[in-house]
């Protein structure tokens, strides 16, 4: 049997963290298993579409390396792959269902369902729909239907009893008929059919073999195979995914901050750290690996590993993961990557970036945060002289103006300003002078700019500035520390 999967989102904005976790986890086990991956658009809540969030979720999946075998832009066998196109499908499927006692029609208004709500309500009753309609006779039925009364198709539900499935990951699950089934709509009243509905079918045409999928739908599921045994169809094989949470208490959510992929993308966070991270919110691999590629994921993916508590998403962890990324990246790679977060920051300015990146790479952890780490190159922050202040580096605000004085006088004398030239420049001078390292470089540094943490010490800080805003910089330390020791 060939395994196939699906992931079938509705459109309705951007992708939420646990969409991209539901869909790579049936892209590996599709691939894991030599099958196919298939891509469906589930759009049948029309009211909830927004416009442009299927090219959404096309770029999404395509960016994390999840491409798919079937699906709307690349076809197969069993399209069209959007809900939508398939509409006409449906009805047919749901009229079999009445003929067999499965479904009915129902008739009844907005109107008249809301008075029973409420009526339940007031009672301090769970509503559920009472088969009001499945009482009237065939000629009623028929004379509605001829009169072009709107109506629903609704599921002939069973009332007692119990149902039971297994799941791959939570084992046997049984629920009582009478907590887990209603008459739910299959057939709305402008004919499109309700995802719990279409999604049987189509899951069906398609040939799923294995449902992967929040575990929200763990008591649904009992509805689901209602339908399918109505129509004698088999049933797939179950994976219910447990919930991405922010902590112990509470589901990653757009209220409490990021939950989207595109969120962590726009921060600077790298796709492959991300899915990687993803992977582990929720299956064990069986050892103790923490970072793999797609290609390394598809290989060890076993839905055995899957968990059964819910997976916290550790924003400081998926940073480690990123930091780890981006000191793997080929230089050329990081410096394409860095350029634009550079360009935020020093825009204007003529340093040199690919030494900038040199120094940087090893430093970042997330890009959005490298403007900030880089922008005293363009702007000598307003600092504290006690950054001066250094009792290992016997640097303190008495020494420190003689130490700026005698690199003043060492760098206007530096005949080719290149990194390597002002090296060897200042050190030897620096021991001519019978003075330590640290006693003149420390004070140079924070003169150059103004932070106690730098890319790069003061010599590699000398050069990215150039001549002139080096010896600048210099005197208004020399300024600033004059003005404090007065």
């Amino acid at each position: 049997m060939e395994v196939r999967t699906r992931f079938a989102p509705s459109p309705t904005g951007f992708m939420h963290l646990g969409g991209v976790r539901t869909a790579l986890y049936n892209f590996l086990y599709a691939r894991k298993m030599g099958g196919k991956f298939i891509l469906r658009i589930e759009d049948t809540d029309q009211e909830r579409f927004v416009e442009g969030a299927t090219d959404v979720i096309y770029d999404t999946l395509k960016a994390c390396g999840m491409n798919w075998d079937e699906g709307p832009d690349v076809g197969g066998p069993c399209g069209p792959y959007i809900q939508s196109e398939r509409k006409d499908l449906y009805l047919p499927y749901a009229k079999q269902l009445i003929r067999s006692g499965h479904a009915y029609y129902c008739f009844c208004t907005k109107e008249e369902l809301e008075a029973r709500h409420e009526a339940a309500k007031a009672r301090g009753e769970v509503f559920k729909y009472d088969k009001h309609c499945l009482r009237l006779t065939q000629a009623e039925i028929q004379r509605r239907l001829d009169e072009k009364v709107p109506y629903v198709i609704r599921m002939n539900a069973p009332e007692t009893g119990e149902s039971t499935y297994h799941d791959l990951v939570f084992g046997d699950m049984t629920f009582q008929n009478s907590d887990a089934m209603d008459d739910m709509v299959l057939i709305k009243a402008d004919g499109m059919p309700t995802y719990n509905f279409a999604n049987v079918v189509d899951d069906h045409l398609m040939g799923i073999t294995h449902v992967m999928r929040g575990m929200e739908y763990l008591s649904s599921t009992p509805k689901y195979n209602f339908l399918y045994n109505a129509f004698g169809w088999e049933i797939p094989q179950y994976v219910h995914l447990t919930t991405v949470m922010r902590d112990e208490k509470h589901k990653l959510s757009k209220r409490d901050g990021d939950a989207y992929y595109s969120d962590f993308i726009s921060k600077g966070y790298l796709t492959e750290a991300l899915i990687n991270y993803l992977a582990l919110v929720g299956w064990n691999p069986g050892d103790n690996r923490e970072f793999f590629t797609l290609d390394e994921l598809i290989e060890a993916f076993d839905i055995s590993g899957l968990h059964t508590s819910p997976g916290i998403f550790d924003v400081n962890k998926l940073t480690y993961f990123n930091a780890e990324y981006i000191r793997r990246l080929a230089p050329e790679k990081y410096l394409e990557l860095a350029a634009p977060w550079f360009d935020q920051a020093l825009a204007g300015t003529r340093v040199d970036y690919r030494r900038l990146a040199e120094l940087m790479q090893a430093r970042t952890e997330i890009f959005s945060r490298v403007p900030d780490m880089v922008r005293f190159l363009k702007d000598l922050p307003d600092y504290d002289t006690e950054l001066y202040v250094n009792k290992k580096q016997k640097s303190s605000l008495e020494s420190a103006p003689e130490a700026l004085s005698f690199c003043r006088d060492v760098l206007e004398r530096v005949p080719d300003w290149n990194e390597t030239v002002i090296h060897d420049t200042l050190i030897p001078a620096i021991a001519e002078a019978g003075k330590k390292n640290g006693a003149v470089l420390w004070p140079l540094r924070i003169a150059l700019s103004g932070l106690l943490s730098t890319p790069g010490g003061a010599i590699e800080i000398a050069y990215l500035l150039g001549r002139e805003e080096t010896l600048r910089r210099i005197g208004l330390g020399l300024d600033k520390l004059a003005h404090a020791n007065a």
